[in-house]
C-alpha cells in the first residue's frame, strides 16, 4: 500500500510538471472570457465529485489520476489569476515612470516633498534630488551669494535640498539668544544702513554727512568717505555698485574696484573711473533701491526716478501726489508710498497698476517686499504695520490686506524683511520682530509658484514674536541678513544685534537630545532582553498572584468554586 501510494505521488508530480507548464501556454495564449468561464464551471464540477467520491478513491486509481489532473490545472489557473489581480491592487506610485513621480512631486510643497520622501528609498532618491528645491530656496531667499560650485555638479557640493534645510534651520536663530556690538564713529545721528550680506560690509551714514564702511563679523571700520554736505538718508549697495542720496538732491555713486577687500574706495578723491554723481531730482533723496540693470530714486519732489547703471541716464519719471518716503522695487513692478497712499507701478511701460488708498493713518514711512514680490509690508505713522497681498491675473492688479500688527507706540521709520522675519524700526526705541510663516501656505499645482495666505479677518491684529527693546531715543533704520540685524537711531552709534550664537547653542541641545534619546533606545533594549529570558517565570508569578485563595471574591473562579461547595452541602 505504501509502494502505491508512492506511485501514484509520482505519476502525480510528473503529471502536476506536465500540467503547469500546458496552464502557462494556455495563459500566455490570451484566450478569451468564454472559455475561462467553462474551465471555472470544470472546476466547480470536479469539486463536486471529489466529494462524492472520496470513499471510491482508493479502488479507482486511474480515475484518481484523471481527477487530480483536472484539479492540478484549476489549482494551478486560479493561483495565476489571483497572482495577476493581486499585483494588479498593490501597484503603487513608484511604478511609475520617473519622469511622471517628478511631475507629480512638482506639484507639492518642501513640507510634504520632505515626507513623501521618507516613504521609499526609491521617493527619496527623486524627491531629494529634485530641481524644485532650488525654486524653494530662491523664492525665500533669492540665489546665494555664491551658486558657482553648485552648478559644478562635484559630489562634495551641498545640494538645493541640504541648502534648504540648513537655511530653514538658520531661520529660527532669531528667536535665541543674542549678543550686541556697538559701532562708534560717526559723530551725530544715525540715519540710514544697510547690510551686505553677501560681501560681510555694513554701510551707514547720517547727519554728519559721511558714508562710513564696516565690516560685519570683527565689526572694525574699514573705511569713511569724505564729508558729502548733506544730509545722507539713503544708502544701497550691491557687490558692483553703492549710491547714497541726501538733502542736497544728488546721487552719490561708486563703482566696486577689483581686488579690494571692502569692494569700494570711498575715501579716495573724487575719480572718474569710480565715482560719479546724478543730478534731476529737486528736492531731497528719501529712498533708494538696485537691482540688475536700474537705480531707483524717490524724493520730497513727489517723483520716482528710474536710471539706467550703465549710461547713468534717467529712464522714466513716476510723478506722484505727494512727497515719497519710501520705495521697494521687484521685477517688472515697483511699490513707492506718497503720502498715506501706496502706489504699484510697471517700470517697463510707466503705467500705475494699483493704488492702496489710506494704508495708514499719517504718512506711510517705510515699505518691505517678500523675494518673490507677492507680498508688501508698510509702516506709518499710526506704529502699526500692514501686510498686503499683491494678485496680478494679467488684466487688473488686486491688493488684499492679509494682517495688522501694532507692536510700537510711534512712527515705524523702516522695515526690512529676509523669510520668515519681518523686522521694524520705531522712533519708541524698539526693534519688534514678525515670524509670517503662519500667514502663508503653500498652493498645488501652477499656483504653487505664487504664494497664498490663510484668509483671516482684516480687522484682526497680530502680535509680534519678540520685541527687543533698551533704546532711550528713536531709531531711524534697520536691516536684516546673516543671523544679524544692524540698526541704527538718533545715538549716532550703530548696534548690530548677533544671532549666530542661538544657532551654536540649538545645534548643541540637538546634539544632546539626540544622545539622551540613543541611551534611551539602548536602556529600553536591555529591557526587553531582560524580560524576554526571564519571561516564563514572570508568567508564572502573574498567575499566582491573580489566582491567590485571598484574592478578589468576584472573581469568575472563586464564585464557580463557592457555588460547587454550597451544593455539595
Amino acid at each position: 500500500m505504501a509502494f502505491e501510494c508512492q506511485e501514484i505521488i509520482g505519476v502525480s508530480e510528473k503529471l502536476k510538471f506536465g500540467l503547469e507548464n500546458s496552464c502557462e501556454e494556455q495563459f500566455d495564449s490570451n484566450r478569451v472570457n468564454s472559455e475561462a468561464e467553462i474551465e471555472e464551471v470544470e472546476i466547480s464540477e470536479l469539486i463536486l465529485d471529489s466529494k462524492t467520491k472520496t470513499e471510491k478513491a482508493v479502488s479507482s486509481k486511474p480515475d484518481l489520476g484523471f481527477r487530480s489532473k483536472k484539479g492540478i490545472l484549476a489549482a494551478a489557473c486560479s493561483r495565476k489569476t489571483s497572482n495577476d489581480v493581486f499585483s494588479n491592487c498593490r501597484r503603487s506610485i513608484t511604478d511609475l515612470p520617473a519622469a511622471l513621480i517628478s511631475e507629480i512631486l512638482d506639484c507639492l510643497g518642501p513640507k510634504d516633498l520632505g515626507v513623501i520622501s521618507c516613504v521609499s528609498t526609491n521617493l527619496y532618491r527623486i524627491a531629494s534630488e529634485h530641481h524644485v528645491w532650488k525654486e524653494f530656496y530662491c523664492e525665500r531667499w533669492g540665489l546665494p551669494s555664491i551658486p558657482g560650485p553648485l552648478e559644478s555638479g562635484l559630489a562634495s557640493e551641498k545640494s538645493w535640498k541640504d541648502l534648504f534645510v540648513e537655511r530653514e534651520f538658520r531661520s529660527r536663530t532669531f528667536m535665541g539668544r543674542y549678543s550686541i556690538d556697538v559701532l562708534y564713529g560717526h559723530t551725530e545721528a544715525v540715519r540710514t544702513v544697510f547690510l551686505l550680506a553677501s560681501a560681510k560690509l555694513i554701510f551707514t551714514s547720517g547727519y554728519d554727512s559721511i558714508v562710513r564702511v564696516w565690516d560685519m563679523e570683527e565689526g572694525l571700520a574699514l573705511a569713511s568717505s569724505r564729508p558729502l554736505g548733506c544730509t545722507i538718508r539713503a544708502v544701497a549697495a550691491d557687490t558692483k555698485l553703492l549710491v547714497v542720496g541726501g538733502t542736497d538732491g544728488f546721487i552719490h555713486g561708486w563703482k566696486a574696484v577689483e581686488g579690494l577687500q571692502h569692494l569700494f574706495d570711498v575715501r579716495a578723491p573724487q575719480n572718474q573711473n569710480t565715482q560719479f554723481r546724478l543730478w534731476e531730482h529737486e528736492g531731497p533723496i528719501t529712498s533708494l533701491a538696485l537691482d540688475l540693470t536700474r537705480i531707483y530714486s524717490g524724493s520730497w519732489d513727489m517723483t520716482v526716478r528710474l536710471w539706467d547703471r550703465i549710461t547713468l541716464k534717467c529712464l522714466k519719471v513716476l510723478r506722484h501726489s505727494d512727497w515719497v518716503w519710501a520705495l521697494v522695487p521687484h521685477d517688472t513692478t515697483v511699490a513707492c508710498s506718497s503720502g498715506s497712499d501706496v502706489y504699484v507701478w510697471n517700470t517697463i511701460s510707466g503705467n500705475l497698476m494699483t493704488v492702496i488708498c489710506k494704508a495708514h493713518v499719517g504718512n506711510v514711512c517705510s515699505l518691505a517686499r517678500s523675494h518673490t514680490g507677492n507680498f508688501l509690508f508698510t509702516g506709518g505713522e499710526d506704529g502699526a504695520i500692514h501686510m498686503f497681498e499683491i494678485l496680478d491675473n494679467c488684466i487688473e492688479t488686486n491688493v488684499l490686506k492679509v494682517a495688522t500688527w501694532v507692536p510700537h507706540s510711534a512712527t515705524v521709520y523702516s522695515l526690512a524683511f529676509e523669510f520668515p522675519w519681518l523686522v521694524s524700526a520705531s522712533s519708541d526705541g524698539k526693534l519688534s520682530l514678525i515670524d509670517v510663516r503662519k500667514l502663508l501656505r503653500t498652493g498645488n499645482g501652477a499656483s504653487r509658484r505664487r504664494s497664498a495666505v490663510k484668509q483671516l479677518d482684516c480687522c484682526s491684529v497680530e502680535a509680534p514674536q519678540r520685541m527687543l527693546h533698551g533704546f532711550g531715543s528713536d531709531l531711524f533704520s534697520v536691516d536684516i541678513g546673516a543671523d544679524r540685524i544692524v540698526c541704527g537711531g538718533e545715538e549716532g552709534v550703530v548696534r548690530i544685534w548677533n544671532f549666530s550664537q542661538a544657532l551654536e547653542i540649538e545645534r548643541r541641545v540637538r546634539a544632546l537630545k539626540g544622545i539622551r534619546l540613543e541611551n534611551k533606545m539602548r536602556r529600553r533594549k536591555l529591557q526587553l532582553e531582560i524580560t524576554s529570558k526571564g519571561g516564563r517565570t514572570d508568567q508564572c508569578t502573574v498567575a499566582a498572584k491573580n489566582s491567590s485563595v485571598n484574592g478578589d471574591r468576584s472573581s469568575v473562579w472563586y464564585s464557580k468554586r463557592g457555588m460547587s461547595g454550597k451544593l455539595k452541602a
